[in-house]
């Protein structure tokens, strides 16, 4: 199912909501302050829950601080109810606003929605969906064509960064070494589906000597490889 993250500083709330989704499968994380929802945001979540009302920092500065590098759905919660404040959440980039009390049937059916929205929208165009993915300690710049493990440039080939722009892209489902060296070299170039086995045994090498407790790509015997959900 779906990774959602939780930002608000209702403890009750957090806790009912997160006991829903996790009853429905999904993995849920939380956070009780716009801190801590900014960091935990760079775990790729697939939906955002953001309450605007929090102190220190509120749901609008939180969605301004994570919506260049996210483009998941956020699907705002406030107490607020005047239209201009909604045009402000919208504005910043949220996709769905819900006003407080609200009947939790509704929200998730709202959740519901928004996570089949996005999932249509990747499917049509999943390689374009983000500009920046993160990975516990490692960052992929898809624009830059970069990697950096805990602030550390990881120096990758032209045919090693492909590799990881795949896999990290489509994070969880499995490829095989037929599939990625047709995406990566093409139908039309001659040589051997095993040059692939090669290429990620020296990606894992130049991981490993950054962050040699975290495993980015798992190999699924008799199938192929993927990328880990961390």
């Amino acid at each position: 199912m779906s990774k959602i993250l939780i930002i608000d500083d209702e403890k009750e709330l957090v806790t009912l909501l997160q006991d829903e989704l996790e009853a429905r499968g999904h993995q849920v994380l939380a956070a009780y302050n716009g801190a801590d929802g900014v960091s935990l945001a760079k775990k790729q979540p697939e939906l955002i829950v953001l309450d605007i009302m929090m102190p220190e920092m509120d749901g609008f500065e939180v969605c301004r601080k994570i919506r260049d590098e996210l483009l998941c759905p956020i699907l705002f919660l406030s107490a607020k109810q005047a239209e201009s404040d909604k045009i402000r959440a919208l504005t910043l980039g949220g996709d769905d606003y819900i006003s407080k009390p609200f009947g939790l049937r509704e929200l998730l059916a709202r959740i519901d929605a928004n996570l089949r929205r996005e999932q249509r929208s990747q499917y049509i165009n999943a390689e374009k969906k983000r500009t920046k993915l993160y990975f516990n300690e490692l960052g992929i710049d898809l624009l830059e064509h970069s990697v950096k493990i805990s602030g550390e440039a990881i120096p990758l080939s032209k045919r090693e960064y492909d590799i990881v722009e795949l896999l990290a892209l489509h994070a969880g489902q499995v490829f095989s070494r037929e599939h990625i060296y047709e995406r990566v070299w093409g139908y039309d170039l001659e040589g051997d589906s095993y040059t692939v086995v090669e290429h990620i045994r020296k990606i894992r090498k130049k991981f490993s000597e950054v962050s040699p407790d975290t495993e980015y790509i798992s190999t699924v015997w008799g199938i192929g490889y993927k990328w880990n959900r961390i």
